[in-house]
C-alpha cells in the first residue's frame, strides 16, 4: 500500500485527537535526526530547526535524539539528547551514531512518544526502528540525503547497489516513509552567476568551471564552505570568482539578491533549499533536473518560474543560461514568478503538513494492522535473514 493510497483511506477512518480547526491535537513526538540539527551546517540543519520549533509552537511535546556533538541544553523547550557518535568512513565531517544504547531506549520509554520520525538513510534509523519494535510505536521516515549518488566519489563504486539494497530495507511498504560587495567587486557591470551550499564532492561543482569556461565577461559567486572548497579555489584561480565562506541573515539575503541567476549543478538533492531560497529572492534558477528539485519546478513551471537542464549537458545548461543573462527583462519576469510561486511554500504549512497529514496516517494504519505487524524478533528476520524458499514437495 501506497502512502498515498494510505492517505486516501484517512477520509473512512475516524479523527485521531482533532481539535475544532480540523488539525491534530498535542502529541508526543521522538525525533531521530542524523546529522545533528546544531552542528552541522546544511539546509538539513535549517530544515529540522525549522520543524521542531513549529511542532512545539503547535503544542507538541518533541524528544530530539541526534549526535552528540554541538547538542545545546534546549531548544524551543525540546528535550535533546546527544548519543555518542563516530566520523563517517567515507565522509569525516559526518558523525553517525546508532542510538540503541540503554540510556537512549530508556530516556525514549519515559518519554512514551505517540510517534517517532526518523531521518534517513543513516545508521541512527536502525536504532529508531528498534525502538519503534521494542516499544511498539507507529514510525515514520523521511529521506532527506541521497547517498548511493556520493558513493562513487568517495568510494568505490561497487558499492551502489549494496547501499540502495540497504535504503529498500530501510523504507519497506508498511513504513512510511544562500552580498551587496559580491555584487560590485570593482565590476558591477558584469552578469553574475551565484551559488550557495555546502561544498562537497558529490555536489557537481567542478561543471561549474565548464559552465564559466562558455561564459566569457560572467563572474561567478560561491557562497558558503564545506571539505571540497580548497580544490574549487585551486580549480577557479585566475577566474573571476568569488569566494564568502559561510554567510547567514541579512549578508546572506543580500548575497542572493545580488545574484543574477543562481545555478545548481548537483543531481543528489533531496530538497534544494538553496533552490527554494534564491526563487524566493526572486533570483531565478538553471539546475539539474535531477533529485528532488524537480518538485520544485515542476514541468508546467519550467521556464516561467526557472529553468531545468539535463543532468551533465553542458550545452544545455548554458543555453537556458544565457537566455537568462541575455535579457534583463526576462530574468526579472521570471524572477518575479519564482518568488510568487515561492510564496506557496512556508515552513510553519510545511510542518503542519507532515504533523497533520502524515503522522495520522501512519498512526492509523498502525492502529489498523497492529495485530498483523511483525513482533521484534519476527522483524530482525525478515530484515537480516534470507527468505525461505517454499516447499512443493
Amino acid at each position: 500500500m501506497t502512502i498515498d493510497e494510505i492517505i486516501d483511506d484517512l477520509e473512512e477512518a475516524p479523527p485521531l485527537l482533532e481539535d475544532a480547526e480540523g488539525s491534530s491535537g498535542p502529541r508526543r513526538i521522538a525525533l531521530f535526526v542524523e546529522p545533528s540539527p546544531f552542528a552541522y551546517i546544511s539546509g538539513y540543519k535549517n530544515r529540522f530547526q525549522n520543524f521542531i520549533k513549529h511542532l512545539r509552537e503547535m503544542g507538541d511535546e518533541v524528544m530530539v535524539v541526534t549526535t552528540h556533538e554541538g547538542v545545546p541544553q534546549e531548544f524551543h523547550g525540546a528535550k535533546l539528547i546527544g548519543s555518542r557518535s563516530f566520523p563517517c568512513p567515507m565522509y569525516h565531517n559526518v558523525p553517525l551514531s546508532l542510538a540503541l544504547s540503554p540510556r537512549i531506549i530508556s530516556e525514549v520509554a519515559k518519554f512514551k512518544p505517540d510517534i517517532i520520525h526518523a531521518s534517513s538513510p543513516g545508521i541512527m534509523v536502525f536504532g529508531a526502528l528498534a525502538i519503534a519494535k521494542l516499544l511498539s510505536v507507529p514510525l515514520v521516515m523521511s529521506y532527506h540525503t541521497h547517498v548511493p549518488a556520493y558513493i562513487p566519489r568517495y568510494t568505490f563504486s561497487w558499492l551502489v547497489e549494496p547501499m540502495w539494497q540497504v535504503i529498500s530495507k530501510q523504507h519497506p511498504p508498511l513504513i512510511f516513509s544562500n552580498i551587496s560587495f559580491i555584487a560590485s567587486d570593482g565590476e558591477p557591470e558584469k552578469l553574475l552567476i551565484i551559488h550557495v551550499g555546502r561544498f562537497g564532492l558529490e555536489k557537481n561543482l567542478d561543471f561549474l568551471k565548464r559552465v564559466m569556461d562558455k561564459l566569457p565577461g560572467v563572474r561567478i559567486a560561491f557562497v558558503g564552505d564545506g571539505p571540497y572548497r580548497p580544490e574549487l579555489e585551486k580549480m577557479f584561480t585566475g577566474l573571476p570568482a568569488v569566494f564568502t565562506g559561510m554567510l547567514q541573515g541579512e549578508e546572506l539575503s543580500e548575497a542572493y539578491a545580488s545574484g543574477d541567476v543562481f545555478v545548481m549543478p548537483s543531481e543528489s538533492e533531496t530538497l534544494g533549499q538553496v533552490v527554494l531560497e534564491s526563487m524566493s529572492s526572486g533570483v531565478p534558477v538553471v539546475a539539474a533536473r535531477a533529485g528532488g528539485i524537480p518538485d520544485i519546478i515542476p514541468e508546467d513551471n519550467e521556464g516561467k518560474t526557472s529553468f531545468l537542464f539535463r543532468p551533465g549537458d553542458l550545452d544545455d545548461c548554458t543555453d537556458k543560461i544565457e537566455r537568462l543573462l541575455s535579457s534583463k527583462e526576462f530574468r526579472v519576469e521570471m524572477g518575479k514568478a519564482a518568488r510568487e510561486e515561492m510564496e506557496k511554500y512556508d515552513w510553519r504549512a510545511a510542518s503542519k503538513k507532515i504533523r497533520n497529514e502524515l503522522y495520522n496516517a501512519a498512526i492509523w494504519y498502525w492502529r489498523k494492522n497492529k495485530q498483523e505487524l511483525p513482533n521484534p524478533l519476527q522483524w530482525l528476520a525478515r530484515m537480516f535473514l534470507p527468505p525461505q524458499e517454499a516447499n512443493h514437495n
